[in-house]
């Protein structure tokens, strides 16, 4: 009897080692505990721009979202010879160069009246005989660089025909771009009623430089015309501090002004910025207000860095001691102008067994208005719990 018993014991010890070894090392693993690391954002940078206290102006960043900024004035002003830069983008409307020297104009008797007309205004000229054969091209240079008021009127004239004409086309093309708070009444700027705000004038040094042609003669400084001569550009800031445009202006009621843009590479990135300035007492102190204005803006920009390659966005646990950081496969980080929102929200994969550099969820960052999704993985192996583990861990394995 008590060899049978004893029989039975080791059958069911038999049975029972039989069913829980194979079990035990056959049975699935819980996943790894995940544990979400907290994101840092990195300290945003104020934006201190240099303003003048007289006048209006508007200053922009192109490309970067809600750079715009502006000081003094919100109304409307007289605009003097920045009223150039939309006669030329209204003619080219409709006579465009697409980069050629574009169709031949001969000035007339009445062309070579506006040089005595605009004179006896204090206007700038520029000669202008009977007869004189330019291409639409040179007749753009002389108006944009030189500010001869003969040369946009007659520019003008040509392209529509009369001073009602062009108005009518002027206002048609402002409206189609959206700039409800311009007006001209005529090519020159030399009227007073030409006038717009400083918001509009930086959209519409927006659509100058969108234009290679006006962007190419407003950053020429000078250029040989035949008859005319040696033609200087009114914008001595050109070339200084990254200037590349856009447009002067006098006129008693509107002051010193300038319409300009400059463009250059800041931490590896070419940025333009287009502004405005009205009201000046006289250019060269105008001048130096738009200088200290670009360098204001110019220390606004920054490099981002929101994740570097490495970093720790998740930490992997296991009950077997084996444990790996979720990290970022790679960096991220944005030229910004002012102050940018960053962001960081991992969201962690489970994870039982797995190498180095295996994916372990995703990252999604944003800088400003700009969302990337960023792999993470593992910085080390999870390897799979050993048989020792397994069989001494039951109450962990089932």
């Amino acid at each position: 009897m008590r060899r049978r018993i004893l029989t039975i014991l080791a059958l069911a010890v038999v049975v029972a080692v039989g069913v829980y070894v194979p079990a035990t090392l056959l049975a699935p693993i819980a996943p790894a505990s995940a544990t979400v690391t907290k994101f840092t954002a990195p300290a945003e940078k104020s934006l201190s721009l240099s303003f003048p206290s007289y006048g209006a102006t508007a200053v922009e960043a192109v490309g970067f979202t809600d750079s715009l900024k502006t000081s003094g004035d919100a109304k409307p002003r007289s605009i003097a010879s920045i009223s150039k830069i939309v006669t030329a983008l209204v003619v080219l409307d409709k006579k465009p160069l697409d980069g050629s020297q574009g169709p031949k104009i001969t000035f007339t008797a009445s062309d070579h009246a506006l040089y005595a007309r605009y004179l006896a205004q204090n206007g700038e000229v520029a000669d202008m005989p009977t007869g004189l054969t330019l291409t639409e091209r040179q007749t753009l240079q002389v108006a944009l660089i030189k500010s001869a008021n003969n040369y946009a009127s007659a520019l003008a004239y040509w392209a529509y025909g009369s001073n009602d004409a062009f108005v009518d086309a002027v206002s048609a093309w402002l409206k189609k771009n959206g700039l409800d708070h311009t007006r001209l009444v005529e090519p020159t700027g030399l009227s007073a009623a030409n006038q717009s705000t400083a918001t509009d004038l930086v959209k519409i040094g927006k659509l100058a430089l969108a234009n290679p042609d006006v962007a190419k003669i407003v950053s020429t400084k000078s250029v040989e015309i035949p008859t005319v001569g040696t033609v200087e550009n009114s914008n001595k800031l050109l070339g200084i501090d990254s200037v590349v445009g856009i447009k002067t202006g006098t006129l008693d009621e509107a002051g010193a002004c300038l319409l300009f843009a400059s463009r250059e590479t800041i931490e590896g990135k070419e940025v333009t910025v287009i502004g405005v300035m009205l009201g000046g007492v006289d250019h060269d102190s105008l001048d130096a207000d738009i200088q200290k204005l670009l360098a204001s803006v110019k220390s606004g920009f920054q490099t981002v860095t929101a994740v570097t390659e490495g970093t720790a966005f998740g930490t992997y646990a296991t009950e077997w001691g084996a444990n790996a950081h979720a990290v970022a496969s790679k960096t991220v980080s944005k030229l910004v102008y002012g102050k940018a929102t960053v962001r960081a929200v991992p969201s962690l994969d489970p994870v039982t067994e797995a190498s180095t550099g295996d994916r372990a969820g995703t990252l999604e960052v944003t800088i400003g208005e700009t969302t990337t999704t960023v792999p993470l993985e593992l910085d080390h192996p999870i390897p799979a719990p050993d048989a020792w583990w397994r069989l001494t861990n039951p109450s962990l394995v089932f």
